[in-house]
């Protein structure tokens, strides 16, 4: 079992503020702006008597809310199609387990969200991961990459869109490829969603069911900690309209008896956020986005793409090793008293070799903190002892 890139470094972390050291936390997706009222107002005024255990697909008030959610985005799916979860963590986990066998491989497109190579691991089955490149935006690479890959073990591809952790958006046609290849080869399509309603560009959201002629194959992964700004509630869901994969992810779902009944209530309340919060909360993370990327483009040896989705970039150091440099940060460096803690690009590949100078920043932080940051950054570049010339920070 992996240790997480985004978790291993926090003993470092801990240490540094029990130092007195002010740590900028740009290694995880933990927002900063406030749950919505809604979620609170739910939680205060619970008039059950009994915090009794709940359906193990989920309360049908829930299910039925996110049926209608989706429906906004014109994803039809009926409510017998949707099973809540404890975090989306746990759809990824129930798929994997209900979908593979011991030995069976799904193709992933790295850099990828470090937990999928853990709950693959735990089903027994491998991650065959196919490279993307920082200086190509991370775009999807090649269908003859993935028809190499291909094998009799395959039995499904996995994407994430946008993309944690490279904030990448895949196009249509890069959609369409993949549709293409999950007919051609009878897969799965396991698509991690929970990231749709933070889209930067001007092209309609693409979900994997609204490809045409694949829907009972698509297992759609989604989650109310990003878009609420709740990530504690641990409540998220697993979509599919395929029957036997439901029935055996009831399986797993009723072994572990029912996901959180206080969680499903604060994310029923939490969809009828208004509009405004979430155009807020949408607003307030391009603003962010559009600072850090300018900033960090200007610091010598560093190069992120713009990220067209979701809040974390990819940023390119010049650094030797930017694991070393991660624990550096926290172990020995201060600048004015601060830090800055990141998530070591290393541990989100699986290639060797792959992302040694690269870092992931997830922008989760008000934008007067995200600037103390890049000025922390700076002063950490220029001294650390691993340090090396712009001319020599190629992937």
């Amino acid at each position: 079992m992996p240790a997480s890139p985004i978790r291993r470094l926090v003993p470092l972390a801990v240490k540094a503020m029990e130092r007195g050291v002010k740590v900028y936390r740009l290694n995880i997706g933990q927002p900063d702006v406030p749950t919505p009222p809604e979620a609170f107002e739910a939680l205060r005024n619970i008039d059950r008597k009994v915090l009794e255990y709940s359906p193990s697909d989920g309360l049908l008030s829930l299910r039925r809310k996110l049926r209608d959610y989706y429906h906004r985005f014109n994803i039809e799916v009926d409510v017998d199609d949707i099973i809540v979860t404890a975090g989306g963590s746990e759809a990824v986990l129930f798929a994997f387990m209900a979908c593979l066998d011991p030995g069976d491989e799904i193709i992933v497109p790295e850099p990828a969200y470090a937990n999928y190579m853990a709950f693959a691991i735990s089903a027994g089955a491998k991650i065959v991961t196919i490279p993307s490149s920082i200086d190509d935006g991370f775009e999807l690479p090649p269908v003859e990459k993935f028809e190499e890959l291909i094998t009799p073990r395959t039995k499904g591809i996995l994407i994430c869109n946008p993309n944690n952790p490279t904030g990448y958006l895949y196009t249509m046609k890069e959609m369409l490829q993949i549709r293409d290849l999950v007919l051609k080869h009878d897969l799965f399509l396991f698509s991690d969603e929970v990231y749709r309603e933070f889209c930067y560009t001007g092209a309609p959201y693409i979900s994997a069911f609204h490809l045409p002629g694949i829907e009972d194959k698509v297992v759609l992964i989604d989650s109310v900690s990003k878009r609420y700004n709740e990530c504690g509630i641990r409540i998220g869901a697993l979509i599919t309209k395929h029957a036997k994969l439901k029935e055996n992810v009831m399986k797993f779902c009723q072994a572990r008896l029912s996901p959180p009944l206080l969680g499903q209530i604060v994310a029923e309340a939490s969809i009828d956020t208004p509009r405004e919060y979430m155009l807020a909360t949408y607003n307030e993370y391009v603003e962010r986005r559009k600072f850090l990327i300018d900033q960090l483009n200007k610091i010598p040896g560093c190069y992120t793409p713009i990220p067209m989705g979701a809040f974390y970039t990819v940023v390119r150091l010049p650094v030797d090793d930017a694991d070393k440099f991660c624990k550096w940060c926290l172990d020995e460096f201060e600048y004015e008293g601060e830090t800055i803690f990141m998530a070591p690009a290393s541990g989100f590949y699986t290639t060797p070799g792959m992302g040694r100078n690269e870092v992931r920043m997830a922008y989760v932080l008000e934008k007067s903190e995200l600037a103390r940051a890049i000025t922390v950054l700076r002063h950490a570049l220029e001294a650390y002892p691993g340090r090396v010339l712009p001319s020599e920070c190629v992937s």
